[in-house]
C-alpha cells in the first residue's frame, strides 16, 4: 500500500549524508509531497517513511499526523537500514515501528490501554510488548499518514482536519483504503479530532462501530491531569477546573464495555 513511493524516495535516502537529510528534515524541498494555502496559512505535506501497513494487525494506534521528531526518527531508521544493505521491505517496518509513539507519550497509552483491559483482550500481560516482542500484532499509524506542517511548525488540529479540502483529500485517499484492510482489528484514535475522523472513516469502509476505541485522553504531557484521572490516580477533588471528569467517567465506561463485550 503506497510502497512504491518509498521505492522512489529510497534512493535519495541512500545517498543523503546525514547532515543533508537533517536539512531536509528542517525545511522539506525533495520530500515536498504537496502543499497549498488554507485560511491565510501554509499547509505542507512531507514525505517520511511511514507507509508499511501491518495488514494482520489486532490493534490499530491512531495519531493525528507524525511531527518532525517522528518524521526524523522514521528517515534516519530507513537510511541506516537501507545503507546496511536491508530490504525496501525491512528497511520500511522497521521505520515505522522505531519511530512510532515513542518517548513518555508510549508509556501513557500503554498506562491507559492496560487499564481497560486492551492487553486481556489481545492476550498480552501489557501492550507494551506491542513495541517489542508483540510488535507482529500492532499497526500504529496517523489520519493524516505523512507529516503536516503549517506555517513551518506541526500541524496541530488547526485548520480542521475534514473541513480543510488538501487535508481531507489526503485522509479519504490513504487512511479510508487502510482502514478497510485492517477491519478485522480494534481502533484506538488518540484525541478528540482523531476520533471523530476514525469514526467517519469506519462509516465509509463500513467497520464494526464496536472496534473504534474512541474517548481516551490524548496521551501527550499536556494532559497528565486527565490521565491521571482516568487512571484513578488522581482524585476527583484534587482536579483543576480545566478537566471535566464525567466526560472522562463516561468515556472509560464506555470503553471498558466495549472491551467486554470484544472479550466475550
Amino acid at each position: 500500500m503506497d510502497n512504491d513511493l518509498f521505492s522512489g524516495f529510497a534512493p535519495l535516502l541512500r545517498d543523503m549524508t546525514e547532515a543533508e537529510l537533517l536539512a531536509e528534515i528542517e525545511r522539506p524541498q525533495r520530500l515536498l509531497l504537496d502543499g497549498g494555502m488554507a485560511g491565510g496559512k501554509r499547509i505542507e505535506i512531507a514525505y517520511a517513511p511511514l507507509d508499511h501497513v501491518n495488514t494482520d494487525a489486532r490493534i490499530v494506534v491512531v495519531g493525528l499526523t507524525p511531527g518532525r521528531q517522528q518524521m526524523r526518527n522514521a528517515l534516519m531508521e530507513a537510511r541506516r537500514c537501507l545503507r546496511a544493505g536491508r530490504s525496501e521491505a525491512d528497511a520500511l517496518a522497521a521505520a515505522k515501528v522505531f519511530a512510532s509513539f515513542s518517548g513518555p507519550m508510549r508509556a501513557h497509552l500503554v498506562a491507559m490501554l492496560d487499564s481497560i483491559g486492551v492487553n486481556r483482550l489481545l492476550g498480552l500481560q501489557s501492550v507494551a510488548s506491542l513495541w517489542d516482542a508483540d510488535a507482529h500484532l500492532a499497526h500504529f499509524t496517523s489520519a493524516l499518514r505523512y507529516p503536516v506542517f503549517i506555517d513551518g511548525k506541526n500541524y496541530s488540529g488547526a485548520p480542521p482536519l475534514l473541513a480543510t479540502p488538501l487535508l481531507r483529500e489526503q485522509f479519504l485517499t490513504r487512511f479510508v483504503a487502510e482502514a478497510a484492510a485492517l477491519r478485522q482489528a480494534i481502533f484506538v484514535p488518540l484525541g478528540p479530532q482523531v476520533g471523530a475522523a476514525v469514526e467517519f472513516a469506519a462509516e465509509k469502509a463500513r467497520l464494526d462501530r464496536n472496534r473504534v476505541l474512541a474517548g481516551l485522553p490524548h496521551p501527550s504531557g499536556a494532559n497528565a491531569e486527565r490521565i491521571a484521572f482516568f487512571l484513578g490516580r488522581k482524585p476527583r477533588k484534587a482536579l483543576s477546573p480545566k478537566v471535566q471528569p464525567e466526560r472522562l467517567i463516561t468515556a472509560r465506561t464506555e470503553l471498558e464495555a466495549k472491551i467486554a463485550k470484544l472479550c466475550s
